[in-house]
């Protein structure tokens, strides 16, 4: 769902067919061509740390910016290799996801990737602003067609813009030479007619010039082996990055996840039972959930990932230190004990399902 950085600490190096061009350090497309369809679980030690990347929203107050910037330094020193920052339903966020890109370019390390969206504007005014984020330094851009505006039942293109992602894609191309990601449903987008059209959407992206396609969460990690097998079936050659949402809050997440169409495994519900008023073991089983995921991931070739922090680093850096990703400089301390209710739900909100197709 934004421009590539230094690898994270442990990122392999290329797989065969590899183009180092246009995504170093990452290609988990190729393997499945000549490896197993599925591989053991190696222990934990012969797996060599993944290459992350991060997602952040921005905020809506100035208690939320705080909240926000802490989980930027918290997370920084672990050297993702972008992060990208998320663009409310119908360019609600539009200033806010361009000063939050804009102060990551001045401020840190970081690569910024911005979030952009065909809703609510023409081609005119999109181009605009991918041609402000290129004027700002930001090489990098998550093009989606977005969700409609609240009270919208359903999308309808702009007259005057870009009808979907694969027309914002071909536009953005002919803005700058961004490096563009796209969003990616290995259980099928909502509103998508059948499991091919979807596909078949995404191959258009591509083919109108995304470099990456970033997937919306899942947790059956078959689910995601066969997507690809799928995608490579169509002609899909570009790097396909998993994302994983660390569950932080599970009736939410389970919530959500049924509005969005992805599927909670029962073995997870299981696992969770009877945590509702223990958020330490939740984080803890969380943990564990998550990383075990990127393991058997990584155990069938695939070692790129993109997290969906929900602007809460404590679990993520957790995660990434269970995985071996270890700080290029030691890291800010953050604490989430003084998270507003307010930022609880708008984190509940933001997760990658607002991608649209």
């Amino acid at each position: 769902m934004n421009h590539v950085a230094t690898p994270g600490a442990g990122a392999s190096g290329a797989s065969p067919g590899h183009d180092p061009g246009i995504h170093p350090g990452a290609n988990p497309l190729g393997r499945w061509l000549t490896g197993p369809r599925f591989g053991a679980l190696p222990a934990p030690a012969a797996l060599p740390a993944p290459a992350l990347s991060f997602e952040f929203f921005p905020p809506r107050t100035e208690a939320l910016e705080n909240q926000l910037w802490a989980c930027i330094r918290r997370l920084e020193p672990l050297a993702p290799r972008f992060v990208s920052v998320t663009y409310g339903a119908g360019g609600t966020t539009q200033a806010r996801t361009h000063a939050t890109v804009s102060r990551l370019v001045r401020e840190t390390a970081l690569t910024p990737a911005a979030h952009l969206t065909c809703v609510g504007a023409s081609c005119g005014e999109v181009d605009d602003v991918a041609r402000q984020y290129w004027d700002a330094g930001v090489r990098h851009i998550v093009a989606l067609r977005g969700d409609p505006p609240a009270g919208a039942p359903d999308y309808v293109p702009h007259p005057q813009g870009y009808a979907y992602a694969a027309d914002l894609v071909e536009g953005l191309r002919r803005v700058a030479p961004f490096e563009i990601s796209v969003a990616a449903y290995p259980e099928t987008h909502p509103s998508a007619r059948s499991a091919e059209a979807d596909l078949d959407n995404l191959k258009r992206k591509i083919d109108a010039g995304a470099t990456r396609a970033i997937t919306q969460y899942f947790f059956d990690t078959e689910t995601f082996l066969r997507f690809i097998d799928r995608a490579l079936a169509a002609g899909i050659s570009v790097p396909i990055v998993p994302g994983i949402m660390p569950v932080s809050n599970f009736n939410q997440m389970r919530n959500f996840s049924a509005r969005i169409g992805a599927s909670v495994p029962d073995w997870m519900a299981a696992l969770f039972e009877g945590l509702d008023d223990d958020a330490e073991t939740r984080r803890m089983v969380a943990a564990v959930v998550a990383a075990e995921q990127v393991r058997l991931l990584q155990a069938n070739g695939v070692d790129e990932f993109h997290f969906y922090t929900l602007n809460r680093p404590d679990l993520t850096y957790a995660i990434a230190h269970i995985l071996g990703v270890r700080p290029s400089r030691p890291a800010d301390p953050a604490s989430e004990s003084g998270v507003e209710e307010e930022g609880k739900a708008e984190a509940a909100s933001r997760q990658v399902g607002q991608a649209g197709a």
